[in-house]
């Protein structure tokens, strides 16, 4: 298995880019210091007009204040009971700021504004919690759908046992989420093993599904708790099958690398698939994030063989 960076691209004006999904030849992006939904074209990567998730006045500098900011790490495309395709934006729960999300409903014409509409976490958050085991402290990095379960990582720092794959029923999160339903959608955990760098456990950092696999990014960060930052180490890309109907029970990784073989050293927030390529070949739109603002696309060519 090989990940190989073919193209690097700055992103200006889009900060500390966190979440990325490819829906309708339009890359979409999330920052989790801004209150803007950016879009891109998916196949030049050439800016188009953002959406505007919400209204403040902490954004003056370009970026909102670290014990202010909302934190929006996951994003997934997902369809509803209804049919209606959106786009699910969730805050990492790592403080009660980060309990906030948001889903924005993509009309099916392309000429009509997308509408967003704020969500609360909390119920959901709370109930996560109690799945988890203990001394893990709630830090979602990604979230991915199926037709029909959604898919939420946790992220845990300076512990191997601390990256969890949470599942639950797709439908009834929606409903929960939008107010049509007090049920709440039990949990079910699936643990990973994830590869180190000079022995320092990498952890979930995104998660998209494509054809019968997850595909997923983890980065390895020195930092002792789940709010510093810290000295990036390197990341991974990564795949696990679900050919069978379920996630299968390991995840295969590969360091991503640049073209003349030397390791990347940044931090690699989230991946899209942007193709397939060949057998057993995908082209994939990755993001990154220096921790001071600035944001990255990678264009990744992946090998699984």
């Amino acid at each position: 298995m090989k990940a190989t960076i073919v193209r690097q691209l700055t992103l200006p004006n889009l900060p500390s880019a966190s979440g990325i999904e490819v829906l309708d030849e339009v890359a979409y992006i999330i920052g989790d210091d801004s209150p803007l939904l950016y879009r891109l074209d998916a196949a030049t990567l050439q800016p188009m007009a953002p959406i505007v998730l919400f209204e403040t006045d902490q954004f003056a500098t370009g970026r909102i204040p670290k014990h202010l900011k909302p934190d929006l790490e996951c994003l997934t495309a997902a369809a509803d009971a209804d049919g209606a395709q959106g786009l699910l934006i969730l805050g990492s729960g790592a403080t009660t700021a980060r309990e906030i999300g948001f889903w924005v409903d993509l009309p099916a014409a392309g000429n009509q504004v997308p509408e967003v509409h704020p969500l609360s976490l909390t119920v959901v958050y709370e109930a996560l919690r109690g799945a988890m085991k203990p001394g893990l402290v709630l830090n979602l990095e990604a979230a991915a759908a199926t037709a029909t379960e959604l898919l939420l990582l946790q992220r845990s720092v300076g512990t191997e046992a601390g990256n969890v794959l949470y599942l639950c029923d797709l439908y009834g999160a929606l409903d929960l989420l939008r107010h049509r339903t007090h049920v709440v959608p039990s949990f079910r955990a699936l643990e990973y093993t994830l590869p180190a760098i000079d022995g320092i456990p990498a952890g979930f950092s995104g998660a998209t599904t494509f054809e019968n696999s997850l595909f997923l990014t983890a980065s390895v960060e020195n930092t002792p708790d789940a709010v510093a930052d810290g000295v990036v180490l390197g990341s991974f890309v990564g795949v696990i099958d679900f050919s069978k109907g379920q996630l299968g029970p390991t995840a295969r990784f590969a360091q991503l690398a640049l073209a003349n073989g030397q390791a990347y050293w940044g931090k690699v927030e989230s991946v899209a698939v942007r193709r397939r390529l060949g057998t057993h070949r995908y082209e994939l739109l990755l993001v990154t994030d220096d921790d001071a603002g600035g944001s990255t696309a990678l264009l990744v060519e992946l090998s699984l063989n």
